[in-house]
């Protein structure tokens, strides 16, 4: 589960776990220490072959140093391409509704903060990092299913 950041991947990632009975992984969780630290490269890189030795998971996040390596290994890949008003509005209603608590998808010791950085991450997603994730999905597209989600509705439907 890949998309900017407010789109709903956590929630999603949650819900499908539910009805497929399968293990649901935050990246959030494993990459971020107490703090808002962040762990080493190679550190990092690790934390990831290990979650993705599991027999099936659903995981979400984003994380562009290792999402070839997670796609190489999903036969499924559902991309929440939502507009980028939309995810800044539920970025601030989250930060609103968890301010200063940390989320259950969250890292322990990472209570909810707003930052600038994060919001101009967000801005520019759709110019930035978009391009590079329709690419990589188009490219993995002939041996994996890739959904692409437009919209809560859609997601609703799936």
């Amino acid at each position: 589960m890949i998309g900017p950041g407010g789109a709903g991947k956590s929630t999603v990632a949650k819900r499908l776990g539910r009805i497929l009975s399968l293990e649901v992984i935050h990246l959030d969780q494993f990459f971020w220490k107490a703090g808002w630290v962040e762990p080493a490269k190679e550190e990092w890189h690790a934390t990831v072959e290990r979650l993705l030795s599991g027999d099936s998971w659903i995981i979400d996040g984003n994380y562009s140093g290792t999402l070839e390596r997670r796609l190489k290994s999903a036969d499924t890949i559902i991309f929440l391409d939502f507009p980028r008003m939309f995810c800044i509005w539920r970025v601030i209603k989250r930060v609103v509704t968890h301010f200063h608590k940390t989320r259950p998808d969250m890292a322990p010791g990472c209570p909810e903060r707003f930052t600038l950085q994060f919001l101009i991450w967000i801005w520019n997603y759709p110019r930035r990092t978009r391009p590079k994730i329709v690419k990589l999905l188009t490219e993995n597209a002939s041996a994996k299913t890739v959904l692409t989600l437009r919209s809560q509705k859609e997601v609703e439907r799936f």
